[in-house]
């Protein structure tokens, strides 16, 4: 049993509830989204409580929506959702031990922001207690979102308040602190040229995956920094 100090929870907590305002704003556009596509509101509630990954959920809903087929919805959804698998290898360490219940809905809660904000600690209890605040925040924040969205219905278009925004808004403040670091800035620089030349070669999808691989460069092994101060001293 790990024993954790109240202020950091307190600070997993707060952190958490930041990024839960945005999954609520952007849960809310995807129900509205979801349910003008078609869908009822158990439908949309159930595809966010048992897929829980934005981007793939409005890919689906958004090739629904314009007519497309239920196999290029998915195909479209499982590429975008393939990043997952990427942060799998950096969760890895955090769930590792626990029950098989444990583990089981520990990967259901394995997305960007959840891996973001275990990222940027370097203790290992710190870490695992990061994971299951800001598991159970994001989580319960962005079905509630959808609830909401998709018990309102179909009256309110999401890009007329930039809601649509919300999500490359909040990855953008998530990415800043990690840019830091060297290992943070060579993934930065790979996903961004990565996705940059391979959007016109390959089909819609495919070029985030493979940018999502600059995740690599943060499970090499990290050198302490050394100041100047420090060597001088």
């Amino acid at each position: 049993m790990h024993h954790f100090r109240a202020p950091d929870a307190r600070r997993f907590i707060s952190a958490s509830l930041m990024i839960g305002i945005a999954f609520v704003i952007f849960g809310f556009s995807f129900g509205v989204l979801a349910v003008s596509a078609g869908a009822s509101l158990l439908q949309a509630c159930a595809m966010s409580l048992l897929i829980f990954t934005g981007a793939s959920q409005m890919s689906a809903v958004s090739v629904i929506a314009t007519g497309g087929s239920a196999a290029s919805a998915f195909g479209g959804a499982v590429l975008l959702s393939g990043r997952n698998a990427v942060y799998g290898l950096a969760m890895a360490p955090v769930l590792r031990g626990g029950s098989l219940p444990s583990r089981l809905l520990g990967a259901q809660w394995v997305i960007d922001e959840t891996t973001a904000v275990v990222s940027a600690e370097t203790d290992a209890a710190k870490r695992r207690t990061a994971f299951w605040i800001s598991g159970v925040i994001l989580y319960a924040s962005w079905n509630l979102g959808t609830f909401l969205g998709a018990l309102l219905g179909a009256n309110i278009n999401p890009s007329d308040f930039g809601l649509d925004a919300a999500f490359p808004v909040m990855f953008t403040a998530m990415v800043v602190p990690h840019l830091r670091t060297k290992a943070g800035r060579r993934a930065a620089l790979f996903g961004a040229i990565a996705a940059v030349a391979l959007v016109p070669l390959m089909p819609i999808g495919l070029p985030i995956l493979v940018s999502a691989l600059g995740m690599l460069f943060g499970l090499a092994p990290q050198q302490p920094l050394t100041t100047n101060s420090e060597t001088t001293e």
